[in-house]
């Protein structure tokens, strides 16, 4: 229901000004009011756990602040962020340092041990900026790897969760059959998922806003057309053209660094997002995040990252979004 809400921000590796619900709005997942900046080591918000009762948060009194996984993140030092090692994301920080897209991903600095506990230490892509706004657009035609739906045909499982995540969206979605079962297999549900928002069409979706003024929107799983993510776009910028030259000359320089790279070239990237940022001070800036589902290729493979995906051959989409996303863009600027 709010995936987002585990990516925005706590995933994209930085201290973050937490979103709770103002007072009498708890029952709604997709409306949060910001408290102050807080320490990462004090809570961890955004995450899927449930809410948690705060009565002094941010000097508000009877706020609820939602807790995922305490642990995953730590506060650092000198405009930094720990996150929780993963030897996966480890190795793809490690040789995107050694790669042109270093210039495009919060940097690397290194492994860290804290209370006990292995960290991987990564700049704080919000330290430069005032009062920004956030955008988190999560990359590809698919946001599962060939392997996760492999596993799952292996062992199939009826699950009635996922029935209930995919009604609350459609309630039409389901067939007779899993009408009659109240549930659905987690590959029913994973490639369904992709096919209502705009991910298996336009290559990319939207997870999720967070404004100046503090309130976040995650519910865009149904934003499908152009026409949709143009509407979001404008409203995210207020119609700032300078904002939007910013980042569109920010994307071409991804775009042409995409294609040079061999980091991308010999993987697949799953479920990584673009993150885009700007404040009314003038800064803007684009940068890739979350590698923890970007996989090497066997010895010798490249992708394409624009030929449409078919089970086997690995493709992900990225640049097929990325083009996409930028031609969005560029109407809103000729319009």
């Amino acid at each position: 229901m709010y995936d987002f809400v585990v990516q925005l921000y706590v995933k994209a590796l930085m201290t973050f000004p937490f979103c709770i619900p103002e007072k009498g709005m708890a029952d709604n997942k997709n409306n949060y009011q910001l408290a102050s900046h807080q320490s990462l080591q004090e809570t961890v918000l955004l995450g899927a756990a449930g809410w948690s009762h705060s009565d002094n948060l941010a000097g508000q009194a009877h706020v609820f602040v939602f807790i995922p996984n305490p642990g995953s993140f730590k506060a650092a030092d000198g405009g930094t962020i720990l996150k929780r090692y993963c030897e996966n994301e480890e190795r793809c920080f490690q040789l995107l340092m050694k790669d042109p897209l270093r210039s495009c991903v919060p940097v690397f600095h290194g492994v860290v041990e804290r209370d006990g506990e292995s960290y991987m230490q990564l700049d704080d892509l919000l330290a430069s900026f005032e009062g920004p706004c956030v955008m988190d657009c999560k990359m590809g035609i698919r946001t599962y790897l060939e392997e996760e739906l492999i596993k799952a045909r292996e062992k199939p499982k009826l699950r009635k969760d996922m029935y209930k995540k995919m009604i609350d969206v459609d309630p039409l979605a389901p067939t007779a059959e899993e009408n009659t079962q109240h549930a659905v297999t987690k590959p029913r549900y994973m490639q369904w998922r992709e096919t209502i928002s705009s991910s298996a069409n336009l290559g990319f979706r939207i997870e999720g806003i967070k404004k100046a003024d503090g309130t976040c929107n995650t519910n865009f799983k149904t934003t499908k057309t152009k026409e949709q993510v143009f509407q979001v776009f404008v409203e995210f910028i207020k119609g700032d053209t300078d904002t939007l030259k910013k980042y569109l000359k920010r994307l071409y320089e991804i775009h042409d660094v995409l294609e040079s790279s061999d980091f991308f070239k010999r993987h697949e990237v799953i479920g990584s997002s673009l993150l885009f940022v700007h404040d009314d001070s003038g800064r803007a800036n684009v940068w890739l995040i979350d590698f923890g589902k970007t996989t090497l290729l066997p010895d010798g493979q490249t992708l394409d990252h624009r030929i449409p995906w078919q089970e086997g051959n690995r493709e992900d989409g990225y640049l097929f979004g990325l083009d996409n996303l930028i031609d969005i863009l560029e109407s809103i600027l000729e319009r």
